[in-house]
């Protein structure tokens, strides 16, 4: 099959399907302009003092925090970005009742600006923020436009951490928990955007026991083996033409 013929199976699949889970990566937001992690053009390949690896760790947030805030407004502020036609076909998908949630490893709270509602975030988000030492929230705005490099809470001067699981963090158990209840009750899970290389990704895909897995990326998967559907094309290409 080309992928037009491809594409025409998908919708098929969506159209006997009643509770669909989206599982996506990197590559859902790389068409709103925001960079991924390893693509020749992403923020592991770009040169730095210190590795991204190093950076986005909970070591380096305690010891460097200065540093740590650098690389982290200069490089993951979303704010700036809009969600593309992947993230918007989701949310309408979520609104007719088939689209059960979406599980994403991304942060940047794309899902949400385009109208979601139910979203697992297994990395964090960008979106939320608390004091190290009291707890407040603050929003995504109150950290990235902060005038100190470290932003500081308002009401006892504490450190402001964003809610993003860093190397050497673990997941939240519950959101974890919920990705697999989510996986294992389908009967129709879609993977967009995520070479399925990287702990859970790869781990999760194990508790599907539906009707249709289907694979969207631009390059080839480990579990391509496992799916019904694989496509490898852009998404925005592939959820441009689903039929709504």
């Amino acid at each position: 099959m080309n992928n037009n013929e491809k594409i025409l199976k998908l919708n098929e699949m969506i159209k006997d399907s009643n509770s669909i889970v989206f599982f996506g990566g990197a590559g859902v937001s790389t068409e709103s302009g925001i960079p991924d992690f390893r693509s020749k053009d992403g923020l592991y390949n770009m040169k730095y003092k210190y590795s991204p690896e190093q950076i986005l760790s909970h070591s380096f947030f305690i010891d460097n925090t200065e540093e740590f805030f650098k690389f982290y407004k200069d490089k993951l502020n979303s704010l700036k970005y809009m969600p593309n036609i992947t993230h918007y076909t989701l949310a309408k998908l979520e609104k007719k009742g088939k689209l059960k949630s979406i599980i994403t490893q991304n942060i940047d709270g794309l899902h949400q600006k385009a109208g979601s509602k139910k979203i697992l975030e297994l990395h964090g988000s960008v979106l939320r923020n608390h004091c190290i030492k009291c707890n407040s929230f603050y929003d995504a705005e109150y950290v990235f436009n902060s005038k100190t490099i470290i932003p500081k809470c308002n009401k006892c001067g504490g450190i402001i951490k964003p809610d993003v699981v860093l190397y050497e963090e673990p997941l939240d158990d519950k959101v974890y928990n919920q990705a697999i209840n989510d996986i294992s009750s389908c009967d129709m899970l879609i993977i967009g955007g995520t070479s399925l290389v990287v702990y859970p990704a790869s781990y999760l895909i194990q508790y599907f026991k539906g009707k249709y897995i289907v694979l969207i990326n631009k390059d080839k998967t480990p579990f391509d083996n496992y799916a019904n559907l694989v496509i490898n094309d852009s998404l925005g290409n592939v959820f441009k033409n689903i039929d709504l």
